[in-house]
C-alpha cells in the first residue's frame, strides 16, 4: 500500500463546479480532510466508509493549525494509504496547498495535485463579468487582503494604481481600509461588486462603487466568504445583467 497526498480543488460552491478527476479521487480516497468553504453536497462523492475529518479553515472560526494538519496527512496516510486534501477554490490560490505537499514529500508521500476552479475567476464568469476587456483591462490582480498575522495586504495599493481588474479574496472585514486605498488615489467613481456565497443557492450581490460600497455592504449586512471585484469591467455589464445572469445559472 502507498501512502499517498492528494490535493483536490472543490471549486467555488457549486458541487457541479467540481471537476470530473475530483470526483473520481473522491471515490477512491481512503480519507478525506476537508475545509469549512467546501459545499457540503460535494461531501456526498466521498465513497460511503471513507474517513471524513473537518478541519475548519475559515477566517476568524476555529480550526486545526496548519501544523496539526501537516501531521493529520503524514499520520493517515502511513496507516490508510491515500489521504484527500479537499480545499474550496483552487489549492494553490491561497490555499496553503504548497506547504502540504511539501511537508508529505518531505516525510517520504507520494503527492498529487487537482486544480479546481478559483472563486476569483469563476464566480465572476458565473455572473456575466469578463474580468479583462479589450481597451478597458488589459489584465487583473488577484489578492487577498490580509497577510500572515492579519495584516493588511499593502499590494492592494499597487493594484488601486492599475488600470486593471482587481479580485480581493478575504476581504469582507477589511472592507474600509480598502476603500481608503483607492479613494486615496481618487478613484470614488471606481465601481465595485460584491459577490457573498457565490455559485450556490443563498448567493448574494451588492453593487455599488468606491464612495458607496462600504455603507451598501453594511445595509445588506454581507459576510464572509465573499470576493471583492473592483474595476471599469464592471461597467459593461448591467446590474440587471448580473441578476438575470446569476438567476439563470442558479437555476
Amino acid at each position: 500500500m502507498k501512502s499517498k497526498l492528494t490535493l483536490v480543488g472543490a471549486g467555488p460552491g457549486d458541487k457541479d463546479l467540481i471537476t470530473f478527476k475530483g470526483i473520481k479521487v473522491l471515490q477512491r480516497a481512503n480519507v478525506v480532510l476537508y475545509d469549512a468553504l467546501v459545499s457540503s453536497d460535494i461531501l456526498d462523492f466521498i465513497k460511503p466508509n471513507a474517513i471524513k475529518i473537518f478541519v475548519g479553515k475559515r477566517g476568524g472560526k476555529p480550526s486545526f493549525s496548519q501544523e496539526k494538519i501537516n501531521q493529520l496527512i503524514v499520520s493517515y496516510a502511513l496507516i490508510y494509504g491515500e489521504v484527500v486534501r479537499l480545499k474550496g477554490g483552487d489549492p494553490f490560490i491561497f490555499g496553503r496547498g504548497y506547504e502540504e505537499i511539501a511537508f508529505a514529500e518531505k516525510n517520504g508521500l507520494e503527492t498529487e495535485v487537482v486544480p479546481g476552479i478559483s472563486s476569483s475567476t469563476g464566480l465572476t464568469a458565473i455572473n456575466n463579468i469578463s474580468l479583462t476587456q479589450r481597451g478597458i483591462s488589459d489584465g487583473f490582480w488577484v489578492l487577498t487582503a490580509s497577510k500572515v498575522g492579519d495584516g493588511f495586504n499593502n499590494d492592494i495599493v499597487l493594484a488601486a494604481q492599475s488600470n486593471s481588474t482587481v479580485v480581493i479574496l478575504m476581504g469582507v472585514r477589511k472592507l474600509p481600509q480598502i476603500v481608503d486605498v483607492f479613494k486615496g488615489y481618487g478613484r470614488y467613481e471606481l465601481p465595485v461588486l460584491i459577490i457573498q456565497n457565490g455559485s450556490r443557492p443563498d448567493q448574494k450581490l451588492v453593487r455599488g462603487n468606491i464612495s458607496t460600497i462600504t455603507y451598501l455592504a453594511e445595509q445588506s449586512e454581507v459576510a464572509a466568504p465573499a470576493i471583492i471585484v473592483v474595476g471599469e469591467v464592471l461597467n459593461q455589464t448591467s446590474e440587471q445583467e448580473i441578476v438575470n445572469q446569476t438567476a439563470s445559472y442558479l437555476n
